[in-house]
Order: C-alpha cells, then structure tokens, then sequence
C-alpha cells in the first residue's frame, strides 16, 4: 500500500510527547513490513537546522489559500530510508520557532492559522507530487480539518489523492478550539460551520472535523475507544463520536523495541534481561547516587510525566507520606503546571532523604528512571493510551496505574490476577493508589512473587510488529 501520514510532531524530528513516538514508531513499522510511507511535518527550527536536513531536496513551492490571502510555502523532502519519505513543509512565518505550539506560559495567538495553513499544505503537496495514497491517516487536532480539505480539493481538481482518510485520537481533551471567526481561513463553504461541521459552542472545533470526516477514527486503545462515548471521558464531542460509532476503532500502540532495550540501552551503566537481573541493580545503584539519594528498606518508585492535572499529580502529592513512612525513595522526572512543580519541590525539600525531584525533561534520564526503579507510579484520571506503562514492564519495573485508557488495556492487574499479574491496576482516586502503593509494598517484601512478576512483565510483547499487523488488516479492510 501507499500511506501518508501527517502529524505536528514525530520522534527523534520534534517531540513534546507520546505521539511522537507514536507516530515514528508506526512510521517506520510500516515501512519495515513493505508499504511505501511518507510522512508530513511542519518545518520547524529544529528540523531546518539539525544536520539531516542538510540532504533534504526542495521538491515543489505551494501558494496556500489563506482567508484572503495566498501564501507561499516550501515542500523538502527527506529520504530516510527504503520505502520511507519524509516532508517538511516550510515557512518559516509559522514554523521557525523555539517551541512547537507555545511558551511555557500560553499557546501561540496564531495556532489556528499555522495548523489550517499545515493541512491546506499537505493536500497541495499531495497533488502536486502526485501521490495518489492508499490510505491518508491523519493525528490529533492539528490535522483535523486535512481529510475534509482533502476531499474538497478532490472534488474541485476531479482528481482522487486518498481512497480512504484515518484520523487518530492521541488526547481528546487536547481539541483545537478557536473563535469562529478563524472559520474565515478555512475557506470552507460556510455550510461547514454549523453544528454538523465545525462548529462547537461558538467556537469552531479542529478536532471534530477530523470526528466527521475522516472515513475512519482511531484511539490509541479499545477502552479509550469505549471511555469517549460517555460524558465523563468524551470533553463534549461524546454526541458526535456517537455520530460515528461504527467507523471508530481502537488500537493499543505499540514501542520502539529497539530503543526502548535493556539489554542494550546505550543511556544504561548495565545491561540486563529477564534471565539475569542483576544489571537493573547497577542501574538503581546509578540512578540513586545521581539524583542524591541513599537505598532505604522500602522499594524506589519512579514517575516520569508531563506535571498536568491528567497525570494524577494531584494523588500523587497526597501520598507522599508514604514514602517517608516506609523509607521508601521516590524519584520524579518531568515539567509542567508550575504550581506542581514548586510543591514537589517542596515535598524534596523537607524529605531529602526520600524525595528526588528534577524539574527536567531529560531522554537519557527517562531510560534510568525506567531501569533503576522498582516500580514506576501512572495514577492518571484519564490516559487515552500511555506509553511508559509499556516501558516499565519491559525494563521489568512494575507499573501501578489507574484503571483508565490504555493502561487498563496494558497492564494485567497482580491483586485480581497473581499468577499473571504485571503491575497494579487502580481506581483513579486517593484511596485507589493508597492501596495501590500498599499492594507493592507488600509484594516487594515476597522477593520470590516479586521476582517472577518482573519476568513476566518483562516477557510481554509490546513491539510495534505486533500492532502493525492490526494497522494493516484496517487499513486493507477500508479500501
């Protein structure tokens, strides 16, 4: 098959999150198992200036309608390897920035403009090169409204570029609103901007345009897939996602194996697998003395998260006694909501002996946390998927998460399931990870249950081959 995909961010390009490893993890599965793949970023700083660019082609100059206006733009291209293509769509008005989407404090005022301008892009480039796709699959809200602009310009040029659009739901709560007056630079006929096209409590919604017009929809797991139809989990799309029930699918991801190693981490001291353990030892021993912590009689739980509200921060911080009760250490690695990150602060601070905080997003330092850590803590109020759930169990940390998302889906839950179990699995309240972090007390202190459980979590299979194969099936069954 032929595929395009188009994101605002892919790994090792541009990262802020899960989907970027998402998206170049499937990227080059795809490519690995034979579909010709090409893939389409924004031309941000940090692409135009890193070294690979240096080879990328300039392939074909774009004039973008805009609302009023028409703006130029660049298509490059990458050749990345066998069957793999690369586009970046540059100009550099939009794209050549510090940060993807904003500061620290607020959301860049021209987001709107800078992701409709993306889409329009795509769509031109696609025609222009003539890629007659297979299958365009689109990712989360900054490339919403791309397979409608899709099919407009197929029904203007008489021309066919996709047979079939996918769109992915990486976060719903994440859902590209602005003010209606922005519908102006879709230049959509105004038809579009009612109730059953963009339109979203006075405000035109990005993210539903993907929900309505996509021909097929995605989630990053089959009980996120379930969670959004209810009002709880569905931020107020759960009524047009219901629209299109039958067209909406569920799909665990998958990680990079060959990243995500122990037995060959080039960010670890030690190497290890689940039939000698005895590097993951070394590495706890490397991670404690880095964050300046001593080994106590409890186990080390790791966190590595973006400090938001979403990430059960907030149980987190009501449980810190516990780690000081039971001379436990806790080692936090993440960025976000500052008023998060000023309290952990202060929990290291007045614990220094059982609390390590970096305010850091840091790759190498992620790798250790995963290793050196007995378990790792996801009490997470929603999770459309997780990745480092899948991680953890494959470094043979044991995960404690909330019963929500894709963790739900990824972890087997040791208290209902002992002879299968590989983490714990929790309501997503206070008095759900109080007993969860009892629960893992109480296993540590089994070291033969403990240890078997870190083999079985380490023997999962979390690989991208194994998801690729359910993309294809969808994929090949759509067309």
């Amino acid at each position: 098959m032929k595929i395009v995909h188009a994101a605002s961010e892919m790994f090792p390009y541009v990262k802020t999150g899960g989907l970027a490893d998402v998206c170049g993890s499937l990227f080059k599965s795809l490519a690995g198992v034979g579909h010709e793949v090409s893939f389409f970023l924004p031309g941000y700083r940090k692409i135009i200036e890193s070294k690979e660019f240096e080879s990328a082609k300039l392939k074909v100059v774009l004039q973008v309608e805009l609302g009023e206006q028409f703006l130029r733009g660049e298509v490059w291209a990458l050749t990345l390897g066998r069957r793999q293509t690369l586009y970046i769509i540059r100009r550099d008005e939009f794209f050549d920035r510090t940060n993807l989407y904003g500061t620290r404090e607020r959301d860049y005022d021209d987001n709107d403009r800078r992701f409709i301008y993306f889409s329009k892009a795509v769509v031109q480039a696609m025609r222009l090169l003539e890629i007659k796709a297979d299958i365009l699959h689109c990712h989360d809200w900054q490339t919403g409204l791309l397979p409608l602009f899709l099919r407009m310009a197929e029904q203007e040029t008489g021309k066919s570029l996709a047979l079939k659009t996918f769109f992915s739901i990486h976060n719903l709560a994440f859902q590209g609103l602005y003010p209606r007056s922005s519908f102006k630079f879709t230049n959509l006929p105004k038809e579009f901007n009612g109730i059953d096209g963009l339109e979203f409590y006075e405000q035109i919604s990005m993210i539903k345009g993907g929900i309505f017009f996509a021909d097929k929809i995605m989630t990053v797991s089959a009980n996120y897939a379930r969670e959004i139809l209810t009002p709880e989990f569905g931020c107020g799309l759960e009524g047009a996602l219901k629209v299109r029930e039958e067209d909406l699918v569920g799909i665990a991801n998958g990680i990079d194996t060959e990243v995500w190693n122990p037995q060959k981490d080039p960010y670890l001291i030690n190497h290890y697998n689940a039939s000698d353990l005895s590097g993951k030892q070394d590495c706890q021993e490397t991670l404690l003395k880095k964050v300046g912590l001593a080994k106590g009689e409890g186990p080390v739980y790791g966190v590595v998260a973006r400090l938001t509200q979403q990430k059960g921060i907030d149980l987190l911080l009501k449980q810190m006694s516990f780690f000081v009760k039971n001379d436990c250490r806790l080692v936090l690695l993440g960025k976000g909501d500052p008023n998060y990150e000023k309290a952990l602060k202060r929990f290291a601070k007045s614990y220094p002996e059982h609390i390590a905080v970096c305010i850091v997003l840091d790759e190498e330092m992620s790798h250790l946390v995963e290793a050196g850590s007995d378990y790792f803590i996801m009490p997470s109020i929603f999770e459309p998927c997780g990745l480092n759930q899948m991680y953890s169990q494959r470094y043979g940390t044991l995960p404690l998460v909330s019963g929500v998302g894709g963790l739900k889906d990824t972890v087997i839950d040791i208290v209902s399931d002992p002879e299968n179990g590989t983490g714990f699995v929790f309501e997503a309240n206070n008095d759900g990870l109080a007993a969860g972090l009892e629960a893992s007390l109480e296993l540590y202190g089994n070291e033969k249950d403990f240890v078997h459980a870190i083999k079985r979590a380490m023997k999962r299979d979390f690989s991208w081959k194994r998801v690729t194969t359910e993309y294809e099936s969808l994929y090949l069954d759509s067309i």
